[in-house]
């Protein structure tokens, strides 16, 4: 047998409990964790890989199907003596007609003990006394073999010799057993195409079905190889009878699944044992209740503690979110924070805001699997202890079924009920506050000092012998985690005029604009909001929206400004003192050009194998650059005197600088000399003052630079770059 499959080959078994595509065992598995056992999955060594998955993580059903469908029984060999067959499975009527026969050969050896004659004589007088009635043996035997025969005496003897005592047993009505002709007409169809009939609509007549079979078959059908007509309705009837008897179970899974799951489906006892402390799991659930109040029909949400049986009931108008919440609030405030919750998949159980109370609680929550009630029986059976126990003795009960409310309608005449609305036939009178009062009475009363058959003891006693500490929340603290969030998940990007919600815009004074915040609304205010952040979770503070909050917008804003400047002082306080270092040392440029020159790998470059590129215009060119230049051009009067000025000894720049009127006392001349100085100084690496490197920098951009460096180097001046 093979036991290491693929999600493809699963999905083709078409196993029980399980998906029947490849996709869908993929899901399954993600949602068991299968890829976590590292004992159960393996890489897929053919090609193309993937996983594969050994039987033993299939689900109980599934894998005895799957081990019934391919699992090889081996038979030992036959030995020499022969072995007595039982015949293991028998009907009652089989073993009865079994033992019947071995009493009668025990009866013959008796009765040939110390006989002379020979076996044929000795038989034949047996069997005439048997027929006589002159054989002693139990009534019971002789009204199931009311004859005998030597033959049918030899045939027993020989089957008692041999040890095929499964010869002897036999159930002529089980033999024909699934053998009638509806039973194997057209190889099986037929009773198929019945069995879906009525499971589809179980009402259905014998009569009905026969036309149904002959619409769908014709008027012949093929039985055992021959073609016969389609039996009577009389054939029919018999038959119906028969196959509701015998595919009860699976009729009533496929036409009442509710029905199955709650009287025939496995369930398993004692399977949350390992649950011994208090807290350590709840279980949740909702159930309309069975009871009219005079503003309609409530839903009561219920929570129990599995270890200790405990129950907490909440009555909400409609099925909600909210209501989950309020039921947390109360039984966490009763007693303590649990470790895990249970729920099914309803809207309210997996909304985002019932998910987020969980996480901010550090609650494990635990969700059933679709359609499977039974995974969460324990909170299923104490809501069904509630309808049936205090429901029913409310003002108002309209019963548990359609069947119930029925006859509690009749019980009064049609001409009492004639123009009577709900509310007056069914005696309603309770409000929803008032029906909490009578549910909590109930539970505090009652159901709580009631034994509990599972546990030997009632609720209340469970729950005080535990010394088990309990995890407790401030109720201040829940009551803000219970508060519900803005719209679109609560998340809200703060801008220049706050938060905006619902077209409002709250104020929140340690918010920055850009920051990301969860917004949780005050329901007894709505002019304030709490914001926290949208990463961590931490508390950012409160918001308030002016025109809703009844407050001077200009005062909400003076405060705003103020908070957020001594903000953004405490956060800029270290990065002003990091610019003015920057902008006093080494630019920016140097800094960058230094930490690439450290980058630069010491590689040395070979040389290259030069050859000679010419053009016309590069002949040209060399041509041009050959010719030997023109002599420099004379300089006239005015000229050269200005050149003799500027080459004469330049003035002590430190002198000048003590001026402090020095724009108007120097010429056009000093100041360049003295620009040239500096310059100097410059290029020699001294440091220049900060006056100095001012002054130099407006200098040098200035028209009057730019004119005297013109006429000092057409003078034949040096260059000073």
């Amino acid at each position: 047998m093979k036991e290491w499959l693929t999600a493809r080959e699963l999905a083709a078994e078409a196993l029980p409990d399980m998906p029947e595509t490849e996709r869908g065992v993929q899901m399954l598995a993600e949602r068991l964790g299968w890829a976590d056992s590292m004992a159960y999955v393996r890489n897929r060594a053919a090609r193309g890989g993937g996983l594969e998955f050994h039987i033993n993580l299939l689900p109980p059903v599934a894998r005895l199907d799957y081990e019934r469908r391919h699992r090889q029984i081996v038979r030992p060999e036959p030995k020499a003596q022969p072995a007595i067959v039982l015949g293991e499975g028998l009907t009652d009527r089989a073993a009865r007609e079994r033992d019947a026969r071995l009493a009668i050969v025990a009866a013959f050896e008796a009765f040939s003990q110390g006989q002379r004659l020979g076996d044929a004589a000795r038989s034949q007088i047996f069997v005439d006394r048997y027929n006589l009635g002159a054989v002693q043996v139990d009534r019971w035997i002789k009204e199931l073999i009311p004859s005998l025969s030597k033959r049918t005496l030899a045939r027993w003897r020989s089957a008692k010799f041999l040890g095929r005592l499964d010869r002897l047993a036999v159930d002529r009505a089980a033999a024909r057993k699934g053998k009638g002709v509806l039973d194997t007409a057209a190889g099986g169809r037929v009773r198929n195409f019945v069995l879906a009939l009525i499971a589809h609509q179980p009402l259905l007549s014998a009569d009905q079905v026969r036309r149904q079979c002959r619409a769908e078959f014709g008027d012949t059908i093929e039985v055992r190889g021959r073609a016969c007509a389609m039996p009577p309705v009389r054939t029919f009837q018999h038959f119906l009878q028969q196959l509701r008897s015998a595919e009860a179970v699976v009729l009533t899974k496929l036409s009442d699944p509710d029905r199955y799951r709650s009287t025939m489906a496995p369930a398993g006892v004692g399977s949350y044992r390992w649950v011994r402390e208090p807290n350590g799991l709840w279980m949740i659930d909702a159930s309309p209740v069975d009871a009219l109040c005079v503003d309609g029909r409530h839903a009561i949400y219920a929570c129990i503690d599995i270890a200790t049986r405990r129950t907490i009931f909440y009555v909400s108008r409609t099925p909600r979110a909210a209501a989950v919440g309020m039921l947390m609030r109360k039984a966490i405030l009763a007693w303590g924070v649990p470790r895990q919750v249970k729920t099914d998949n309803g809207s309210d159980f997996v909304a985002q805001a019932t998910q987020r109370l969980f996480a901010n609680l550090d609650i494990e929550a635990l969700t059933s699997a679709k359609y499977t009630p039974q995974e969460k029986g324990h909170v299923e059976r104490v809501i069904r202890t509630f309808q049936h126990d205090c429901a029913t003795l409310l003002p108002g009960f309209i019963g548990h079924s359609v069947a119930d409310r029925k006859r509690i309608e009749d019980r009064k005449g049609f001409a009492e009920r004639l123009g009577q609305e709900t509310a007056e036939a069914f005696g309603v009178t309770l409000t929803g506050a008032a029906l909490q009062g009578h549910v909590d009475r109930w539970v505090e009363l009652i159901y709580s000092h009631r034994d509990h058959s599972a546990l030997g003891l009632s609720p209340i006693r469970a729950a005080a012998q535990s010394t088990a500490p309990i995890r407790t929340v401030e109720p201040r603290a829940l009551d803000i985690l219970l508060m519900p969030v803005a719209s679109q998940g609560g998340i809200r990007t703060v801008t220049k005029f706050g938060v905006r919600v619902d077209h409002h815009h709250y104020v929140v004074a340690a918010c920055l604009p850009g920051d990301r915040v969860t917004v949780r609304m005050d329901p007894m205010d709505a002019g304030r909001i709490l914001a926290f952040d949208a990463e961590t979770g931490a508390y950012r503070g409160e918001g308030l929206c002016p025109e809703l909050a009844g407050l001077a917008a200009a005062t909400i804003l003076k405060a705003k400004r103020e908070t957020q400047a001594e903000i953004l002082e405490r956060r800029g306080r270290e990065a002003r003192a990091e610019i003015k270092r920057l902008t006093k040392g080494s630019p920016l440029i140097e800094r960058a050009l230094e930490v690439a020159a450290r980058d630069v790998p010491n590689v040395v470059a070979l040389p290259k194998r030069e050859e000679r590129h010419e053009t016309p215009a590069i002949a040209a060119a060399l041509d041009a650059s050959t010719r030997p230049t023109s002599a420099p051009r004379a300089m006239d009067a005015r000229t050269a005197a200005l050149h003799a000025e500027l080459t004469a000894a330049p003035i002590a720049v430190e002198a000048v600088d003590k001026v402090r009127p020095l724009r108007r006392q120097e010429t056009s001349h000093q100041r360049f000399r003295r620009a040239q100085a500096l310059e100097a100084r410059r290029a020699a690496g001294e440091a220049l003052s900060e006056d100095e490197a001012f002054w130099l920098g407006g200098y040098a951009a200035g028209p009057e630079y730019r004119a005297m460096r013109a006429v000092y180097e057409d003078a034949g001046g040096e260059q000073l770059r």
